[in-house]
């Protein structure tokens, strides 16, 4: 027995052995698959690879980013709350056009720890009020000019602490200039070169990249707004884990959007924004209008086509049938519906008001059994002499001219700017923001011309804060729904270890317990074979026997209570032997018992 369950604890680990190379097997093969397919596109893309811990046992610590003033035109990772406070200006400006006991930007800024604490020393930006306006805005240690040859890198990062139904998290890149030297009246008519980052309200989902262009010749500026990415973005606002945007706009016209290090988004100034940079360089001439003898069907009614002599436009399209029959048993002089007996009139109804009160209209129910009630009529069928209205076959207009098109002429207003890029200079970064969710915090904001240093500052601040999250969330199971995702085959051999598990498992509880159970069996049997006393049995045998003595029959000798129906009888003196010789193994307080037993027994015999 000890052999069968050892034997199935070993098939068990077996098993599972077995399932943990295959799923090894198929997920080192996933990842050779995925590794060949890349090489086999010929591309690989340039993006900066994700963190990876060395070892589980790494230890992530936080330490405030170092800020080089020499290379950021504005940084601030808001752990040195005074310094911060003292940076940030508080709007105290009212929008336009909108009622008055709404129209302060009245939304409440403070400097704390994320909801789910890191480290104590992370601090952030947070806007604590939802359903209200808040602006805040702070100035840059230097304007950034778009005439040299380096890039703008803006970065930054949000946690939707409560996640996102509607509102945004974006930031406005302020114009340099008059309107924007006071920044406690910053507002939503506050001049801005750029407006970058997410946005979403209901389905709604934006990621925010406008810039506003300055018409070369006439000064107007107008706002160009960035192509929406391929893929839609969805889970910022839902997992209330920090992300980190990025927008790199370069001196060529090109621009890249990164959520996370991963690009979502790139193009040209000059290509992939409407309406585009550039006007048309002719336009629709607006006093030319389409004459009334143009022409441009292409096709007309035949004239020379007659309508045929036996076409009856007049024929219905449906007649009766001719050949149907009422059913018998229709019931033609019962109504389908009648007024139902059992209603009666409210109470309060009010003839002068309601008018004359009629009981409701219910179905006849001497009509239930019958194929119907009612005057009978004879059903429908197409009229075969149907052709409806009649209309000339269509040919090809001898006159056809063509679409019309007003003529083109010179657009007026034609510039060509070459160089988008050159915007107006910042310098302010501020948050005008609107939102149903509160607690929105804001991190790490750089604003530099190195993409590299922008890349250190997220190594040294974003990455080792998701790094660390990711690791404490990283589990057993997300690593297998992740592997399941990626392929889908090892749903199969997972699928089949449990089942080969649960069956194992039945059998080892269950199976065991029936051997038992008959190995139990066959030791009793053979007992009954060899007449051997059971030790149930003896006790109870002893009792009954005493029993029948004690009640005067003499006359007969009894028959103990036995496990063997088949054993022969005893005198008294061989019970007296058998007891004596098993008074010898008992305990004092048996044994005593026993010999009055046998006293009891003697003097009856006597």
């Amino acid at each position: 027995m000890a052999w069968k369950m050892g034997g199935n604890r070993a098939a068990t680990l077996a098993l599972l052995f077995a399932s943990s190379l295959l799923l090894l097997s198929a997920a080192n093969g996933a990842d050779l698959d995925t590794e060949s397919d890349d090489f086999e596109d010929g591309y690989v893309e340039d993006v900066q690879e994700e963190p990876v811990a060395i070892d589980g046992d790494e230890k992530l610590a936080y330490e405030s980013p170092v800020i080089d003033a020499k290379k950021f035109h504005f940084a601030d990772h808001f752990d040195d709350v005074e310094a911060s406070r003292k940076r940030w200006v508080l709007s105290q400006a009212k929008k336009d056009d909108i009622a008055e006991e709404i129209s302060k930007y009245d939304g409440i800024w403070n400097w704390e720890s994320p909801q789910r604490i890191v480290w104590a020393n992370d601090l952030g930006l947070v806007l604590k009020s939802k359903a209200k306006h808040a602006a805040i805005a702070a100035p840059l240690r230097q304007p950034f000019e778009f005439k040299s040859d380096k890039p703008l890198v803006v970065q930054y990062e949000v946690t939707l602490q409560e996640g996102q139904e509607c509102g945004g998290s974006y930031l406005k890149l302020l114009s340099a200039g008059k309107d924007t030297e006071q920044l406690k009246a910053f507002n939503d008519k506050t001049p801005y070169t750029i407006m970058f980052g997410p946005d979403k309200c209901g389905n709604d989902v934006k990621m925010h990249f406008i810039f506003r262009h300055v018409n070369p010749i006439n000064g107007t500026i107008t706002e160009k707004h960035c192509n929406k990415p391929k893929n839609r973005l969805e889970e910022p606002f839902k997992d209330k884990l920090p992300h980190l945007y990025q927008l790199v706009v370069r001196p060529d016209n090109s621009f890249e959007i990164r959520v996370d290090h991963k690009i979502i988004n790139e193009g040209s100034l000059l290509t992939d924004f409407k309406p585009p940079v550039n006007p048309p360089a002719e336009i629709d001439d607006p006093n030319d209008h389409k004459p009334e003898s143009w022409d441009e069907r292409e096709k007309i009614p035949d004239p020379t086509a007659h309508k045929p002599e036996d076409w009856d436009e007049d024929a219905p399209p449906q007649l009766p049938d001719t050949d149907a029959v009422m059913p018998n048993g229709w019931l033609e002089d019962e109504p389908d519906m009648i007024f139902d007996p059992t209603a009666t009139k409210p109470e309060d109804w009010d003839a002068e008001i309601d008018g004359e009160w009629e009981a409701p209209l219910v179905d006849n129910p001497v009509c239930e059994k019958a194929p119907g009630c009612g005057k009978w009529k004879a059903p429908l069928i197409p009229n075969p002499n149907y052709k409806g209205k009649w209309r000339a076959p269509m040919i090809e207009n001898p006159n056809y001219q063509g679409k019309w098109a007003p003529r083109k002429i010179a657009n007026p207003d034609f510039f060509e700017d070459l160089k988008p890029f050159q915007m107006t200079p910042i310098s302010a970064v501020g948050l005008e923001l609107w939102s149903m969710s509160s607690d929105i915090l804001f991190d790490n904001l750089i604003i530099t011309d190195d993409v590299e240093v922008a890349r250190d500052f997220a190594a040294n601040s974003f990455d080792i804060k998701r790094r660390y999250i990711d690791r404490e969330s990283d589990s057993f199971v997300n690593k297998v729904v992740e592997l399941a995702k990626a392929n889908p085959s090892i749903w199969g051999v997972g699928l089949v270890a449990i089942v080969a598990l649960v069956a194992l498992t039945i059998y080892c509880r269950f199976g065991t317990a029936k051997s038992q159970d008959s190995a139990a069996k066959k030791a009793a049997a053979e007992a009954k074979k060899s007449d051997d006393p059971q030790p149930d049995d003896e006790p109870e045998a002893e009792e009954e026997e005493s029993d029948e003595r004690a009640a005067g029959d003499t006359s007969k000798e009894s028959t103990p209570l036995s496990a063997s129906p088949k054993k022969n009888q005893k005198s008294d003196l061989d019970d007296n032997e058998e007891e004596s010789k098993a008074a010898e193994n008992r305990e004092p307080a048996q044994t005593e018992e026993s010999n009055t037993k046998t006293r009891k027994r003697q003097a009856r015999k006597e």
